[in-house]
């Protein structure tokens, strides 16, 4: 048994985990920081074409979970699919690497693999180096909630320096430094995993539940053969039809129906499993737009931003840095806020926190929009306009990132638990897919001297020729999500039947 002066702290296993987690996280921010400007710039990719595979990439990430989850439950264990995600994942970062060395000729079949290997193995890591900082501590330990703050602390510190090192260079040493960040998180684990991999009871954790049989072996195989080819399926059939969005999009109507139909539900969960997934439908509308740092906010940056300080040109990628840097600060003065909110008893329940997470969304493109009205093609903003944008968004974040998931836990049935929550990340998954369809919408730009182009994106019939009529969409986008949830709230806490509290960690994904 621990003694009691162990209890006051925390186990070694925590910071070896935040340390492993960091760089993890260091490797894809930092990747995703240049991945679009990569692909429009080296590669020559349009950019709405670069914009589609950057959803369907940041999408499928968060789709790989599900089948890494589960391997690990039934054979792998924690360690064991950490090092197999570890090792794919910096495989991908090196084929990034090899891709950018080659250049558009040739460079983006090498591109392709790259990116399976980084979406097969991110499904591997993701979901189990989180499961276990719980693991470290016995049953109903109070330092757990602040375990998870001090690991999520990590994942904002990997996602903040990411992008200031992998930006600051060519694009192939960008991806080698993420390669070399993912290769640190994984030697650290491998090397150090059973001196501190061990609860507070003397028990190594995370260890492989039994061997793995041949046909979650040909899973696995066949798992990266289908995501490499659904990545593939323009190119290869010359296709217009994007089937990873059939694919994202179709398991999100698929899975609510077969949960709803469980015959064994009572109407309470029924009523609150219904909640996650109309709270989920807004979640993707958030996210959607959030999600725009990594793609168009990121081609803005590089185009129409003076970024120029005393002689300096700051790299596009370092606004990315904003964010996690914003939640660092601002976390702890969310969590007074609703500390004081519920002390007395005004703290707002999850919906209405989550709809005023998306007013601040629609609030930051209007601060954008103005900006970029009436600018001309060729000219560009301060950076001033796309700071505060970051700043409010990350405060948008803070309102509902955390939010969701503690209310999935608390709402999903334990039965059904593991399901809802794979659930809640389905809806990131759709959300990640569609901030790429958004993204594809962005006006082209035009070059000093170049002919005004003739054709422009349009959605739902409505053509958008310029900057901002594109962040217009954004704002009414978010806007009406934001008040329809505020006008569902009540209905929805009723179907809740029960208060929540929620704090504030410092929560990435």
């Amino acid at each position: 048994m621990a003694n009691t002066s162990a209890k006051k702290g925390h186990p070694q296993g925590l910071y070896f985990l935040f340390f492993t987690e960091m760089w993890e996280r260091f490797s894809y921010y930092g990747m995703r920081a240049i991945f679009i400007l990569f692909m429009t710039k080296v590669l020559m990719l349009q950019d709405k074409d670069a914009s589609e595979i950057y959803g369907s990439y940041t999408g499928l990430v968060y789709l790989t979970p599900l089948l890494g989850g589960y391997l690990c439950d039934k054979f792998l264990g924690n360690r064991r699919s950490i090092i197999i995600g570890g090792i794919l994942m910096a495989i991908g970062q090196f084929c990034m690497f090899l891709s950018a060395n080659i250049g558009a000729e040739g460079g983006v079949t090498i591109m392709w693999a790259g990116l399976t290997a980084l979406i097969i193995g991110n499904g591997f890591f993701k979901p189990n180096i989180s499961t276990m900082v719980g693991q470290l501590y016995p049953e109903g330990d109070r330092r757990i909630d602040s375990a998870f703050t001090i690991f999520y602390m990590g994942i904002n510190l990997g996602a903040f320096f990411s992008p200031l090192i992998c930006g600051s260079m060519d694009f192939k040493w960008g991806f080698l430094a993420a390669c070399l960040g993912m290769v640190a998180s994984l030697v650290s684990f491998i090397l150090f995993q059973k001196k501190y991999l061990i609860s507070e009871e003397g028990k190594e954790v995370g260890l492989p539940v039994k061997k793995l049989d041949m046909g979650s072996i040909l899973m696995i195989i066949g798992s990266i053969g289908i995501v490499f080819f659904m990545l593939n399926f323009k190119q290869m059939f010359k296709s217009e039809v994007d089937v990873i969005s059939y694919f994202i999009y179709g398991a999100m109507i698929i899975m609510p129906l077969i949960i709803l139909t469980d015959k064994s539900l009572t109407k309470l969960e029924r009523n609150r499993i219904i909640v996650i997934f109309i709270l989920a439908f807004f979640v993707i509308f958030f996210w959607g737009a959030f999600e725009q740092a990594g793609a168009s906010l990121t081609l803005f940056a590089d185009r129409q931003t003076e970024r120029t300080i005393f002689g300096w040109e700051m790299p596009a990628s370092y606004f990315q840095s904003v964010n996690p840097l914003a939640v660092i600060i601002l976390a702890p003065v969310f969590s007074i806020i609703w500390g004081y909110l519920y002390s007395k008893k005004l703290e707002p329940a999850s919906p209405k926190k989550m709809a005023l997470g998306l007013t601040l969304v629609s609030l930051g493109y209007i601060i954008i929009a103005i900006a970029v009205k009436g600018l001309a093609p060729d000219a560009k903003v301060s950076m001033m306009w796309l700071l505060s944008l970051y700043i409010i968004h990350s405060m948008g974040e803070l309102c509902l990132s955390p939010i969701g998931l503690s209310m999935v836990s608390k709402l999903a049935p334990l039965r059904l638990s593991s399901l809802m929550m794979g659930t809640w990340f389905l809806a990131n998954a759709a959300a990640n897919k569609f901030a790429g369809t958004l993204s594809a919408l962005i006006p082209p730009t035009v070059e000093p001297g170049a002919p005004a182009p003739t054709e422009f994106p349009s959605f739902f019939g409505f053509q958008i020729t310029n900057l901002y009529e594109f962040f217009m969409l954004f704002i009414v986008m978010t806007g009406v999500a934001a008040g329809i949830l505020f006008v569902l709230s009540s209905w929805l806490e009723k179907m809740m039947k029960e208060k929540h509290s929620e704090t504030v960690d410092v929560t990435r994904a």
